[in-house]
């Protein structure tokens, strides 16, 4: 098993900035995460942010900027959300995964649309 990545499109909902970038698909992380390059390419400057505490991999807990609004967009499928400045590649997380109804292909190992609800985005609400 490798490691699954996606061409997205993110865009600051206050000043309309737009971005694609590649990010790594994660179902074991749980926010979207950006570098501080796009976010600031995005126009936010991470000093005036939210922060959020966050747990790391190696159990280490660190604070760090919050941006948001942001829309994530992958094929027919866009999520507003926020997204935690964190790290040196972007990085898609469970939440807008599960909002967007996205699923990884194992075999393929690429991110796709659920081939269940191909023409809009259904979320459990149970």
């Amino acid at each position: 098993m490798g490691l699954t990545y996606a061409d997205l499109r993110l865009s600051n909902l206050f000043n309309r900035q737009k971005l694609n970038i590649r990010a790594l698909v994660d179902t074991g992380a749980t926010f979207m995460c950006v570098t501080e390059e796009v976010a600031l390419q995005l126009g936010f400057d991470t000093t005036e942010v939210s922060q959020q505490v966050v747990t790391l991999a190696d159990g280490h807990q660190r604070k760090v900027p919050k941006i948001a609004p942001i829309e994530i967009a992958f094929e027919n499928r866009t999520y507003v959300t926020e997204a935690l400045v964190l790290g040196n590649e972007c990085l898609m997380g469970v939440l807008p995964l599960e909002a967007m109804d996205l699923l990884v292909d194992p075999h393929t190992q690429k991110l796709v649309v659920n081939p269940s609800h191909p023409n809009y985005p259904v979320a459990l609400a149970k």
